[in-house]
């Protein structure tokens, strides 16, 4: 596995702001993440938070815009966010269109060529990340969540719903909550899996929940001045699903919040109050 390699590091809330790279085994190429050291893990291990970042975002997107460092600090979380997508080799075609490709991942293991070469990000996400940063920084390999925005929370609850045992809690903002029922996920889905629907249901949270509850609570925050709300995130359908299985769900209507980071960061604290809670 080896070492990620720093390429640089910031004070931040008594803790140090961290970004790496590595190569990767699963995406064949070089991967970069970012992770936030709380001052806690400087006299042992931590619980660890993952988080996945949505459409066009990089894994510098999450520690600068979140205004999560602070609260993290005092809760003595880890945090980490992944790149969204592999960046090399590049592939025809992968920046041709903002939401599909290049940036846009959907932490999904691809199986149409060329993209199941490289873009096996659910894999990534699952197994090779945690590999790594528990191997290699003070996270406690026992207690893993995992959060996430928009493509990223679609990601989040499909993880953790698929790897109870590796996650302990989960989270999201305005998530992809039904991918299967909307054009962003049937565009993703059908270019990365192919045209076979039924291999679709196992990266859709709505299909997921409805057949296994995750064992702990599920909060969902969604702004209701989304422009996304209506056509692609359809938190709706995903609570229908966890109603029938019993899943235990807070899902919040926040008023007039957009899709930004500004609705993230207003809430963000609850979330890793949230975490914390679950992870001990």
């Amino acid at each position: 596995m080896g070492s990620p390699t720093l390429i640089s590091e910031h004070p931040c809330f008594g803790g140090v702001q961290r970004f790496y790279k590595h190569d990767s085994t699963e995406v064949r190429g070089p991967m970069k993440f970012s992770a936030f050291i709380p001052p806690q893990a400087r006299n042992g291990k931590v619980p660890v938070l993952y988080y996945l970042s949505g459409l066009t975002c990089t894994e510098e997107t999450f520690p600068i815009k979140s205004h999560a460092q602070q609260a993290a600090a005092e809760l003595g979380l880890m945090l980490i966010a992944p790149d969204t997508s592999p960046r090399e080799p590049r592939l025809p075609g992968d920046a041709d269109s903002w939401d599909f490709g290049f940036s846009a991942g959907f932490y999904v293991d691809a199986t149409v060529a060329p993209w199941s070469q490289y873009y096996r990000m659910y894999s990534y996400v699952t197994r090779e990340l945690p590999e790594l940063v528990t191997a290699n920084l003070a996270a406690r390999a026992d207690a893993g969540g995992i959060f996430g925005h928009s493509m990223g929370g679609h990601g989040a609850l499909v993880c953790a719903l698929r790897n109870p045992e590796r996650y302990k809690s989960v989270s999201a903002f305005a998530p992809i909550a039904a991918p299967m029922q909307c054009p962003w996920g049937k565009k993703a889905f059908t270019n990365y899996l192919g045209s076979d629907v039924n291999s679709w249901r196992e990266y859709d949270a709505t299909e997921l929940v409805a057949r296994r509850p995750f064992a702990g609570p599920i909060l969902i925050d969604q702004g209701t001045g989304d422009q996304f709300l209506a056509e692609q995130l359809l938190p709706e359908k995903f609570k229908a699903a966890a109603a029938k299985s019993g899943q235990r769900l807070n899902l919040r209507m926040q008023l007039a919040y957009d899709h930004g980071y500004y609705f993230i960061q207003t809430f963000m604290t609850d979330h890793l109050r949230h975490h914390a809670e679950q992870l001990g």
